[in-house]
């Protein structure tokens, strides 16, 4: 099979369930940043800081996939096999920052990214995650999204900030904190 298919070549793009649409349409931006951010989530899974939460990080990287599927769907193409993400994807993010809450000192002040490389990859998923979920949110003002995909990126987004905590904490480097100057 060829990777190159050549009907991209006038830049268009077929979701699934056939439709066509600009390469530039919202809903391919929509994915397009969520396939992004699941580069990223492999770059930290590729951490050795992460080294025990491989197997978590792919599972997220798993739901970014059906995530993507999901929003590549055109619109009443309800008929289209695709996986499906549920609530309970959304409790086991919540279930993994509790965890790692309580290992942590409270948050005190503002982070700011940075402090460390593998912090600093964290940081960045974290605000890809972010972009995604304002393009999602921006999408349903188009077209239908759903909630449950808009729920999960707002979801991983908290816990990316909470993972770039712990990754810290493991890693006995200090987190770099916001001072405000107050003139």
């Amino acid at each position: 099979m060829k990777i190159y298919t050549k009907t991209g070549d006038q830049g268009i793009t077929s979701l699934l369930g056939g439709s066509r649409v600009p390469k530039s349409d919202l809903r391919i931006d929509a994915y397009g940043t969520v396939d992004e951010l699941n580069s990223y989530i492999g770059l930290l899974r590729d951490q050795a800081v992460n080294e025990k939460r491989t197997e978590f990080l792919k599972e997220i990287q798993d739901r970014l996939f059906t995530l993507g599927a999901d929003l590549a769907t055109a619109p009443g193409k309800d008929k289209v096999k695709k996986p499906d993400l549920h609530q309970e994807d959304v409790e086991l993010l919540e279930q993994e920052m509790d965890q790692m809450q309580e290992l942590l000192p409270p948050l005190a002040a503002f982070i700011v990214p940075g402090g460390h490389q593998s912090v600093s990859f964290c940081h960045l998923a974290r605000t890809v995650c972010r972009r995604a979920e304002r393009i999602a949110v921006e999408l349903t003002s188009v077209e239908p999204v759903s909630d449950l995909v808009i729920q999960y990126l707002n979801r991983l987004s908290d816990f990316l900030f909470v993972l770039g905590r712990m990754m810290a904490h493991e890693l006995k480097v200090d987190e770099v904190t916001w001072n405000p100057r107050n003139k």
